[in-house]
């Protein structure tokens, strides 16, 4: 569907492939969905010799990977790339920040922030001390350098490159305009386009101008295929489907050939695998949770007196905690999430323990021994064998003491040959 750009577009007739623009709209955490998104929308674009790529760009940073891999994008597209911070409050923090330089154009929209691209996804080698630092050391020298060749190709501010680096720094629109780090500060995109048009853009060493008149911008949202995978790689979303796998798995152990509920566990742990592949997963919370796991399952097989139950909680708590290794908020778990999650998910734990110890101490009612402990009636007398009529039957017994025909009698215990061992009780007695 082609926009008509108020202003800019006599009609919607002049809706050709050379005057449209398509427009990527990117308001969440960058990674490999995202990248794909971005990366394919670029290259169709090309394909279609379109005037340009509109980014629009609202995000707290994301995966370095993903975040090359839509840097390398837009430095091999042949037609320009426009990276808009926008709406007005947006960001395009850490891994937005470096998209941001690397833009043919890049504009910001007022009360939107850029910078703070401080890598911190890496976890220095265990034990810390100076192989950390130096691990640490390698990779901001890395990003540094990445930053300020970023800068340096499209003209833009390098110190101030390097900055958000090593610094941190973090700057609002109009003083990122007067840094020189970005082209321009607009309202909307009709504001943009009309001072994007005439500006010049390299091309393999050739000056280029690019022509916002009769632009028709084109608004390409992701799919419903890659809005699930966005969803699922949500920290909380991959933690609650983990969890939902886990307890799927331990209904199907704990009553073998329900199947429903370890059918959907299965396909609940796949979907948190799919979602934690793209986040910095810590193995040992990982193995903790399943841990915690055995422990549940161990509570219904031994009677441990609710110890193995406590240590369950104990570990699913310490493994949901340790699950996500990283020091950015947005990779991170909701501690909300996590006490809930934990609370119903050892409630259903406790009761499922509770009905099953209950099953394996209560009478048996059915079968040879939930005969024992009936009471009937002696047909005939026992001196000491007879009949009696138990639990709607007749049965051949045998007794201890005479019981007298008629008396009230209690079954003690199922003899060989379907053969009663019974005693007399008092009327009404059990």
């Amino acid at each position: 569907m082609c926009l008509v750009i108020s202003g800019l577009v006599p009609s919607a007739a002049h809706c050709r492939e050379g005057d449209t623009l398509s427009v990527l709209p990117v308001a969440d955490v960058i990674n490999p969905v995202v990248a794909g998104f971005v990366q394919d929308e670029i290259e169709r674009a090309n394909r279609l010799e379109r005037r340009a790529v509109l980014l629009e760009l609202d995000t707290p940073g994301g995966l370095d990977t993903s975040m090359r891999q839509i840097i390398q994008s837009i430095l091999g597209s042949r037609i320009p790339v426009i990276v808009y911070v926008y709406p007005h409050g947006a960001r395009a923090a850490s891994a937005g920040a470096l998209i941001t330089l690397a833009a043919d154009f890049a504009v910001m929209a007022p009360g939107t922030n850029l910078g703070a691209a401080t890598p911190v996804s890496l976890t220095p080698p265990t034990g810390g001390g100076e192989q950390g630092e130096a691990m640490m050391k390698k990779v901001t020298n890395d990003a540094v350098a990445y930053a300020r060749s970023l800068a340096e190709q499209r003209g833009r501010n390098q110190d101030w490159a390097e900055q958000i680096v090593t610094e941190g720094v973090s700057t609002p629109a109009h003083e990122a305009l007067e840094l020189g780090v970005v082209d321009f500060v607009a309202e909307d995109v009709q504001e943009m386009l009309s001072l994007l048009d005439g500006r010049v853009y390299l091309r393999g060493g050739e000056e280029l101008h690019f022509s916002a008149a009769d632009a028709v911008l084109e608004r390409i949202e992701m799919n419903w295929r890659q809005k699930i995978l966005t969803t699922i790689s949500n920290p909380n979303v991959a933690y609650m489907l983990l969890m939902l796998g886990f307890l799927g798995i331990f209904l199907e152990l704990s009553q073998p050939g329900v199947i429903l509920p370890g059918a959907i566990g299965a396909l609940a742990l796949l979907l948190a695998f799919f979602g934690l592949q793209m986040l910095p997963v810590n193995y040992v919370g990982v193995l903790l949770i399943v841990a915690a796991l055995i422990l549940f399952i161990l509570e219904i097989k031994v009677q441990s007196y609710g110890m193995l139950t406590v240590g369950g909680i104990l570990s699913m708590a310490l493994g949901s905690l340790m699950l996500i290794d990283s020091a950015q908020p947005y990779l991170q778990i909701s501690r909300a999430v996590i006490v809930a999650t934990i609370a119903v998910s050892t409630s259903f734990f406790i009761l499922i323990v509770y009905f099953v110890a209950r099953t394996q101490m209560s009478r048996v009612v059915s079968g040879r021994e939930g005969i024992v402990g009936e009471q009937g009636t002696a047909v005939t007398a026992l001196s000491p064998e007879g009949r009696v009529f138990v639990h709607g039957e007749y049965w051949n017994a045998v007794a201890d003491e005479p019981v007298a025909e008629g008396e009230p009698v209690e079954v003690m215990e199922l003899l060989d040959h379907m053969r009663l061992h019974v005693r007399r009780v008092e009327p009404g007695s059990r």
